[in-house]
């Protein structure tokens, strides 16, 4: 079919860049992250492996989840995405399914490659475009029992105030939210409006998890917001917390 009569198949991730801008995935852009992708994985491990855990907040909580066969939605905030993640890749490894929620973009694509290759299920869409479609994508996802891993207050911020979109994307999946947060005691922060952190080499790190915090509201907006409140407290929290074992402040 053709103009007016044809049919837009938005699982093929290129349609739904249409959404979000006119550049596509061209053959220079395909041969610069295959050969680019391993060194940057390469370099990305390279520095972790220079880290040095001090401490795990919430270790038993940590051993709980990893035991238990559910779906749940492990959140932190954009500016802690390098220790999340990573923390993510090591219950991977222990059996946990995870997803991540990857924009449509070219620009999505390093980190839905990166994710792929820890093994995570990928969803490629935009809460501000693509909503419907990757929300649909989520449900289904969490419905073979694969756990969402959200930056809570991302992509665009506040920074700090976590959005009740994921609220109800736990609410849908029938996911149990669990709070993340670290610190690092030498850090870049990058000036933008999450300022983003990248750990130094040697740095030393604390990462902290929260007690799960089951999703039972009805649907009222009352209710989920005192959910929404909850989390964001949890979040903070967990986030001075670790900043206090490493007597720093993360600004």
């Amino acid at each position: 079919m053709t103009g007016k009569n044809r049919k837009t198949d938005f699982d093929d991730v290129e349609s739904r860049r249409g959404f979000v801008g006119k550049r596509k995935m061209s053959i220079g852009r395909r041969v610069y992250y295959f050969f680019g992708l391993p060194v940057l994985l390469a370099v990305l491990q390279m520095i972790w492996w220079t880290y040095r855990i001090e401490k795990v907040i919430g270790k038993d909580v940590v051993e709980r989840v990893l035991a238990e066969d559910k779906v749940y939605a492990p959140c932190y905030w954009h500016q802690h995405t390098v220790l999340c993640l990573h923390m993510m890749r090591d219950w991977m490894r222990r059996g946990f399914r995870a997803g991540f929620v990857v924009s449509p973009s070219v620009d999505g694509e390093v980190p839905a490659r990166i994710a792929r290759s820890w093994g995570a299920e990928v969803i490629r869409g935009s809460a501000k475009r693509t909503g419907a479609l990757a929300m649909r994508d989520i449900h289904a996802v969490m419905n073979e029992g694969v756990s969402i891993v959200t930056a809570a207050d991302g992509p665009l911020g506040p920074k700090y105030e976590f959005k009740l979109g994921v609220v109800l994307m736990a609410l849908v999946g029938s996911a149990t939210m669990i709070p993340i947060a670290c610190a690092a005691d030498r850090a870049w922060y990058l000036r933008r409006w999450d300022n983003f952190m990248i750990p130094k080499p040697f740095a030393r790190i604390v990462l902290a998890v929260g007690e799960p915090q089951v999703v039972t509201a009805a649907g009222s907006r009352n209710e989920l917001e005192e959910h929404r409140k909850a989390m964001q407290d949890a979040i903070i929290s967990l986030q001075k917390r670790s900043e206090e074992a490493l007597q720093v402040n993360n600004g």
